[in-house]
């Protein structure tokens, strides 16, 4: 357990200093800034928030998601849009993927469409796949499509006056 040192003995050596290390053939060294750069995974940035006391007047369009609470007056296409329940929404509203808990007054494509208990929605719903929780507050058609955001409708065009 204990070993009686040397070192303090009359006639001892000192202690040789340590020999540096050889270095390691074996292993060549990487190029400065070369260490492990593999892609990273991308990331999916955050929706983008469009707060309560917002207004906005004029149309939106991303390939990304926005989550909305203020009132926009005009059309949205994004990928996944979601409706807070304090939003207002008076314009078209395209995204692959729509989730309506506050007011859309417009027609609203989407390849799936979920209106919560807190939806209020006055106007035609185009879409793929759709969910209505009860409570919600729905006036208007809906229609299925395969493709509802090419905004092609199967149904007959609306005459237009001028």
């Amino acid at each position: 357990m204990f070993s009686k040192s040397k070192i303090n003995e009359p006639g001892a050596k000192a202690a040789e200093p340590a020999k540096p290390a050889a270095p390691e053939a074996a292993i060549p060294a990487a190029p400065k800034g070369a260490e492990m750069k593999q892609p990273a995974p991308k990331a999916k940035p955050p929706a983008s928030v469009l707060s309560s006391d917002l207004h906005i007047q004029g149309n939106m369009k991303t390939t990304g998601d926005i989550q909305v609470e203020g009132t926009v007056e005009g059309d949205i296409r994004a990928h996944l849009l979601t409706i807070g329940e304090t939003a207002t929404i008076k314009g078209e509203v395209i995204a692959d993927d729509v989730v309506v808990n506050g007011r859309i007054v417009g027609r609203v494509r989407g390849l799936k469409v979920r209106l919560t208990s807190t939806a209020r929605v006055e106007g035609d719903i185009i879409h793929k796949t759709i969910a209505i929780e009860s409570g919600a507050h729905f006036e208007g058609s809906v229609q299925r499509q395969d493709d509802p955001l090419s905004g092609k409708s199967k149904a007959a065009p609306v005459p237009t006056q001028g």
